[in-house]
C-alpha cells in the first residue's frame, strides 16, 4: 500500500487505486500533466489485469450484503457520501481545475452542488421503486428492480466528477456495487471521491476505483465476464469497441456519446438572446458533448446574428481556469489541441471561412481562440464531425424544412437548441431528430427527465426511472388471483 500522496494545489490526494476499502499501489504508473502550464503533477498507478480481478473480487463479495438492504437502509450511506463530498468542496474544485482545467467557477456553482445532488436524489428515487404492483383479471403482479450485480462505469476527462456521480447515484442506490475507471487524462477528483466514499463509511467493496489506460485497464475490465453491466461516456470509437467486448459476454451497455448538436436561430428569434447563449456554447473550451456546435441561422437575421454574437465573444475572458473571472480555459491534452486545430486547418484549406478565432490562443500551449468557420458544405467534414474544442459551424438557412434538413443531416443526434418564437421554436424542434432540444435556452437539466441521443450518440437513457430500468433487472412477480391446476388435456 502507497503511502505517498500527491499534492496538487496544497491538496493531499493519493495516485492510487481504492480496492476493497483499501489504497493499492501498482509497480507501472503513468505521468499526469495540468492543462494549464503543461507542469508535471505526478505519477498516477497504472491497473493491471491484477488490479482490475481484485477489485472485482471486492465488489462481488461486498454485493450480497450491500443489495439485500432495502433502499431505505442503503441511503444513510449515500447521504453520508454526499455530504463528505460537500466537506471537500473546496478540494474537489481546486482539484479538477488543476487537473482537467475545468473553470473553477463552474466547479464551484455547477458541478460539485451536482455531484452531490446525484448521490442524494438517486438515493431518494429509490424508495419509490419498490414492489409496484400491477393489478389485471388474472394476476396480482409484483414488478421488483433487482440489482444487477458488479457495475463498470467508465468516464470522460471533460467532466469526470460530475459523470461519475451520475452514474454512481443509481447505480449504488439500486443495490449495486461498483469499479471506476476515470480518465486517464484527469482521474484526480475521481480519486479523492474514493476518499469521500472511504469517510461516509461505505462497506468495502461497494466502491472501487482502479486507474488506468482505456485500451489497457479499461479494455481488461469491460471484457470480464463478472461485469453485469457497463455505463460508458465517451468517444464513439471507444464506445463500438466496449459494446463488442460487452457483447461477447451478453452485458448490456449504457453508451452517452459524441454530438454535434444544432444550434436553430429561427427568424422570428430573440437575436440578442441566442447570440448571448451561442457564446456559452464556448464554456469549458468547448469540450462539451451537449452543446449546440452547428449554428443554423435565418438568412434574413445571418447579419444581425453574426455581429451580435461576435460581440458576445470578443467580451469573453480567456485564461487560468482557477481565476474566477476566467471563462474559456485549456483544452485538456497536446493531442487533442492538434486533432483542434487540424479541423480548422483542413476546413480553411477546402474553403471554408473564419469569422473569427481560427488559431491558438497566446496564453498557453493549449489554448485554442473561440471560433467559427462559415461557407461549408453539409458533407465538410467540421460539419459531420465532432471536433470537441472552442470550434463552432455557420449555416444559413431560408425555410423551416431546410433548416431541419440541415439540422438532421449528420449521424448525430444528442441534443440541440431552438431560438425562436415558442410556438415556431417547438414546432420546429419537433421536427429535429435528437435526443433533446431546449428551446429558448440551454443546459436546463432535471435528474428525473432522461437523457442520451440517437445514431452515433448513443444507446439508452440515463436519469430517473430510466438510470434504475439500467442498472437493475427487472422481474414480475405473478400471483394468480384463483388455483391453478396444471392439465395437460388443455387445448
Amino acid at each position: 500500500m502507497s503511502t505517498t500522496l500527491l499534492d496538487i494545489a496544497g491538496i493531499a490526494v493519493s495516485p492510487d487505486h481504492y480496492i476493497g476499502g483499501r489504497r493499492v499501489a501498482s509497480a507501472e504508473s503513468f505521468d499526469l500533466f495540468s492543462p494549464i502550464d503543461q507542469r508535471p503533477l505526478g505519477r498516477i498507478s497504472e491497473g493491471t489485469a491484477a488490479h482490475v480481478d481484485a477489485a472485482i473480487r471486492a465488489a462481488q463479495q461486498a454485493f450480497p450484503a450491500w443489495s439485500a438492504l432495502t433502499a431505505a437502509e442503503r441511503k444513510p450511506y449515500l447521504d453520508r457520501f454526499a455530504e463528505e463530498i460537500g466537506k471537500r468542496a473546496d478540494d474537489f474544485c481546486r482539484l479538477e481545475s488543476n487537473d482537467a482545467g475545468v473553470l473553477l467557477s463552474r466547479m464551484r456553482h455547477g458541478v460539485v452542488p451536482r455531484a452531490m445532488l446525484n448521490i442524494t436524489w438517486f438515493a431518494q428515487h429509490a424508495l419509490e421503486l419498490q414492489d409496484r404492483p400491477i393489478d389485471t383479471e388474472q394476476a396480482h403482479h409484483i414488478v421488483r428492480h433487482d440489482p444487477a450485480g458488479v457495475v463498470a462505469i467508465i468516464t470522460p476527462w471533460n467532466a469526470p466528477l460530475m459523470l461519475s456521480t451520475w452514474k454512481l447515484g443509481p447505480a449504488l442506490a439500486a443495490g449495486n456495487t461498483c469499479v471506476l475507471k476515470p480518465p486517464e487524462w484527469a482521474p484526480l477528483t475521481c480519486s479523492l471521491l474514493a476518499d469521500a466514499a472511504h469517510a461516509a463509511g461505505l462497506p468495502p467493496g461497494v466502491f472501487n476505483v482502479v486507474q488506468g489506460t482505456g485500451a489497457n485497464t479499461g479494455a481488461k475490465l469491460v471484457s470480464d465476464a463478472r461485469i453485469a453491466r457497463v455505463s460508458f461516456t465517451g468517444s464513439v470509437p471507444t464506445a463500438k469497441w466496449i459494446a463488442q467486448a460487452a457483447g461477447a459476454n451478453l452485458v448490456p451497455c449504457s453508451l452517452e456519446l459524441g454530438g454535434k448538436s444544432p444550434f436553430i436561430v429561427l427568424e422570428d428569434a430573440d437575436i440578442d438572446n441566442a447570440a448571448a447563449t451561442g457564446a456559452l456554447m464556448y464554456r469549458n473550451a468547448g469540450q462539451v458533448c451537449l452543446a449546440g456546435t452547428r449554428f443554423l441561422v435565418h438568412e434574413k437575421v445571418a447579419d444581425q446574428f453574426i455581429a451580435a454574437m461576435r460581440g458576445y465573444v470578443e467580451r469573453l475572458t480567456i485564461g487560468d481556469p482557477r481565476e474566477e473571472a476566467t471563462e474559456v480555459g485549456p483544452i485538456i491534452h497536446p493531442r487533442q489541441v492538434e486533432r483542434v486545430m487540424g479541423f480548422i486547418e483542413r476546413a480553411v484549406a477546402g474553403g471554408a471561412e473564419v469569422l473569427w478565432g481560427g488559431a491558438r490562443h497566446p496564453f498557453g500551449a493549449q489554448y485554442v481562440q473561440p471560433t467559427m468557420v462559415t461557407k461549408l458544405r453539409q458533407d465538410d467534414e467540421i460539419v459531420q464531425n465532432e471536433v470537441f474544442g472552442p470550434v463552432l459551424t455557420l449555416q444559413t438557412f431560408g425555410r423551416d424544412d431546410e433548416a431541419i434538413e440541415l439540422a438532421n443531416g449528420t449521424d448525430y443526434g444528442l441534443g440541440g437548441v431552438c431560438y425562436g418564437e415558442t410556438g415556431h421554436a417547438t414546432e420546429v424542434a419537433q421536427r429535429v431528430r435528437t435526443g433533446f432540444i431546449w428551446i429558448n435556452s440551454f443546459g436546463i437539466r432535471d435528474l428525473a427527465a432522461p437523457f442520451g441521443g440517437i445514431k452515433r450518440s448513443g444507446v439508452g437513457r440515463e436519469g430517473g426511472d430510466w438510470s434504475f430500468e439500467f442498472f437493475c433487472d427487472i422481474k414480475d412477480v405473478v400471483v394468480p388471483k384463483k388455483p391453478f391446476r396444471a392439465s395437460f388435456s388443455q387445448r
